[in-house]
């Protein structure tokens, strides 16, 4: 006697064509101008223009995508939130320490997005 049985697979199915249907872009923009607001409510105020300098952009295609933060305030040919990250020599000789002010504020913002992603992908 012999039995055989063969498998549908139909949860795996059901996984794979949701997978299918998936639109990471759309969740992406949402998640680069929550990354906006937390980078302008985290940057250094003094005039207020490099806060409100902040923008995003997200490429890529239904494989890979990435988000790109920029700030368009430069001080000469570099831009001021990385001299205000990382610090700067004064033209007598001191050196001015940077703030971790960029870190600290996308943090939540990866996080949040990976447990939304991950909500999208696992249902």
């Amino acid at each position: 006697m012999r039995f055989s049985k063969k498998p549908k697979f139909k949860k795996t199915r059901r996984y794979f064509n949701k997978l299918d249907t998936l639109d990471p872009k759309r969740i992406l923009e949402e998640y680069g101008r929550i990354g906006v607001k937390a980078l302008s409510a985290a940057t250094p105020n003094d005039t207020g223009e490099t806060s409100q300098s902040w923008s995003y952009k997200v490429e890529g295609n239904r494989e890979r995508y990435t988000i790109t933060w920029s700030n368009s305030v430069q001080a000469g040919s570099v831009p001021l939130v990385v001299i205000l990250q990382y610090g700067h020599a004064t033209k007598s000789g001191y050196f001015i320490s940077g703030v971790d002010f960029i870190n600290p504020a996308l943090r939540p913002v990866y996080d949040s997005l990976v447990h939304r992603l991950r909500q999208e992908v696992l249902g």
